[in-house]
């Protein structure tokens, strides 16, 4: 399916929708730092293979890179309320999908794991939230806004958010009330479930364990 345009907050959002044959949960999907590429969008459509109504907001509005100092600089110079915005317009549009059941997750990967979170903090349409290797540099949001649980994916040799850091968080997300569960990969790195391996760090093996507990984890909780 094409691109999709949605009402964003009296603004206009754009992004990339999936939907799965039959009615199912919906899940938008936060890109990484790269933006809204060609892994983001098969992604997506693994979703939809999985019965979900699946969208990817675009925050980059169409712009992507392969270089990482490219890529923090646009996550740097991300506008959150204009994130949030596009986040909570597609959160919107897959809920007016036909085949959407009525509830919604968010999934995301490195700053599209710290995203999601994020969004589900904005949002309470949000019911259950997956953090791949959560990077937020933007701060933090209210966890105790969190409407749902949240299960994160993390390697024991991610440099970007050590395990030390990663369980702090999860601490702390724990006692903001979120029922918070994070799983780590022994020797893993950051990115290690994004087959496009810019990083050099993909684990097809723990990439595919994270899938299946993700989907699993957002049917669930979603229907």
């Amino acid at each position: 399916m094409p691109d999709v345009e949605f009402e964003a907050n009296g603004g206009q959002g754009t992004g990339y929708l999936a939907e799965p044959e039959g009615e199912g949960p919906g899940v938008i999907v936060i890109h990484e730092w790269w933006g809204l590429d060609d892994s983001m969008r098969k992604m997506v459509d693994r979703f939809a293979g999985e019965g979900f109504v699946a969208l990817s907001p675009d925050l980059y509005e169409g712009e992507t890179t392969e270089q990482p100092d490219e890529a923090e600089q646009k996550l740097m110079a991300l506008n959150m309320d204009e994130a949030v915005k596009q986040m909570r317009g597609g959160v919107k549009r897959v809920l007016e999908s036909e085949k959407s059941n009525g509830r919604v997750g968010a999934v995301g990967f490195c700053a599209g794991g710290g995203l999601a979170v994020w969004a589900a903090a904005e949002d309470p349409d949000i019911s259950a939230a997956v953090t791949y290797y959560y990077v937020m540099p933007h701060g933090k949001p209210d966890f105790s806004k969190v409407n749902g649980p949240v299960l994160g994916h993390f390697g024991t040799e991610d440099e970007f958010i050590p395990p030390d850091a990663a369980r702090e968080l999860e601490q702390e997300m724990n006692s903001a009330g979120i029922e918070t569960t994070f799983e780590f990969y022994e020797g893993g790195g950051h990115a290690f479930a994004n087959d496009h391996d810019r990083l050099g760090t993909y684990n097809e093996e723990y990439a595919e364990q994270a899938w299946r507990k993700t989907v699993d984890f957002l049917k669930q909780n979603l229907g």
